[in-house]
């Protein structure tokens, strides 16, 4: 969902700004604009002497505008650590038990344990993602199951065996996992 309205907020945003950038440039290079346009021609400015200066001798005005570009600043960096967090877990620590540790690739782990998950009865398809720290890492599972199977019966076979098998290989001492089951959906054939 997250995704959906980043992209959404950054097409919207991108086509103002080109939007406006262009008309900008249009107007600059002597294209006549529509008489609703915010300035007239080649040579008027976009804010006159008299629309920037009209404040300024008022205490609240600059307060005002210096909050109002540093809240934008901040939802703006919030936003850009939003983007670029990492939501999959690139690796995962593995204690060797001498004392020392090797580090296995998340990817692989999440590999595993999906097609393991796949070799459930019942279970058509199954996608996993790691998230956490490297020394915890969480598990977020998705099972596509059959209609003739019991929800309670396919989850209970994920952590009795395919989770508890890679909590025991990588040597974790718990693997916490976030669970979606939903059921395929067959399309209605005729039958002859």
């Amino acid at each position: 969902m997250l995704r959906i309205v980043n992209r959404v907020l950054i097409g919207i945003i991108g086509l103002a700004l080109v939007a406006l950038g262009g008309s900008v440039l249009a107007v600059g290079l002597g294209l006549k604009p529509p008489p609703w346009w915010i300035h007239d021609g080649r040579k008027d400015v976009l804010l006159s002497y008299a629309e920037r200066t009209r404040w300024r001798d008022d205490g609240w005005w600059w307060p005002t505008v210096v909050a109002a570009l540093a809240v934008l600043v901040l939802l703006a960096l919030w936003w850009l650590a939003a983007v670029l967090r990492r939501r999959r877990l690139a690796e995962v620590l593995v204690d060797t038990g001498d004392g020392e540790g090797a580090l296995l690739r998340g990817r692989a782990l999440e590999g595993v344990l999906a097609s393991e998950a796949r070799q459930l009865d019942g279970v058509a398809q199954a996608h996993v993602l790691l998230t956490g720290r490297r020394s915890t890492p969480e598990a977020r599972v998705r099972l596509l199951v059959e209609p003739h199977v019991d929800p309670g019966a396919a989850l209970h076979l994920l952590t009795a065996e395919a989770l508890a098998h890679a909590r025991d290989s990588a040597g974790l001492a718990a693997l916490p996992a976030e669970v979606r089951l939903r059921g395929v959906k067959h399309r209605a054939e005729r039958v002859s």
